[in-house]
């Protein structure tokens, strides 16, 4: 028992405020990533110029003064979305560009990786589609994302370097592969119709387009 100015405290009370501090921060961080997941949702509908926060609120439960509280503005929301895709990619891309891969094993872990990538996330292609024509990459810029594109030209220019990947631009090569891997999912709602039996988004179909992918990228560019 501790007296401090006339009353006292106990042990047990100054532990449990102790310990409301950690449970705190565990529940801010869990509001606050509930609430960039609604945001990553209603802004690859909308895009930045047509979402409202109203519907964001409405979608997490929360007020509108506690979003604005963690993210300032919209802006500042649909930035935090942006960076925090970014550091996703920001983590796979450096797995793959590890020297302990050979060239053909990062070029297909990373044709893998893009695919299952958009099969987890096929919302997200309309996210930066968005972004694209509205913001003019304006807020895509700034999110890092642009680590997992200069990591397949790593790949590419280490193959070049190694005598495994033909003389080729990686520049223009990335830019391929990566067309490759998010085409598939960006064009979905129109390729279905093509031949509706497929179940295009099936787990089968996707380890199919996977295979598909790195036989012809590979076959594309090996020496």
């Amino acid at each position: 028992m501790v007296q401090e100015k006339g009353y006292s405290v106990s042990s047990s009370d100054s532990s449990r405020q102790k310990s409301k501090k950690p449970r705190q921060a565990r529940d801010a961080e869990a509001t606050q990533a509930q609430i960039l997941d609604a945001a990553e949702e209603e802004f690859a509908r909308y895009g930045l110029a047509g979402t409202k926060i109203d519907e964001i609120a409405a979608r997490t439960g929360v007020v509108k003064a506690m979003i604005y509280y963690y993210f300032k503005s919209k802006e500042g929301l649909y930035q935090a979305v942006m960076q925090r895709i970014g550091s996703e990619l920001d983590i796979v891309s450096e797995q793959l560009v590890s020297d302990s891969l050979s060239i053909q094993e990062a070029i297909e872990a990373s044709i893998r990786s893009g695919i299952t990538y958009g099969a987890m996330y096929p919302h997200r292609g309309m996210l930066w589609f968005y972004e694209a024509i509205q913001n003019q990459g304006q807020y895509g810029q700034s999110s890092g994302w642009q680590k997992s594109f200069w990591g397949i030209t790593t790949i590419l220019e280490r193959g070049m370097a190694e005598g495994v990947v033909r003389s080729l631009d990686p520049f223009l090569t990335a830019i391929n592969i990566l067309g490759v891997c998010t085409f598939y999912f960006n064009a979905h709602e129109n390729l279905k119709y093509l031949d509706p039996a497929r179940q295009l988004l099936s787990a089968e179909a996707i380890e199919q387009q996977i295979q598909a992918a790195i036989d012809l990228i590979w076959a594309g560019i090996k020496a």
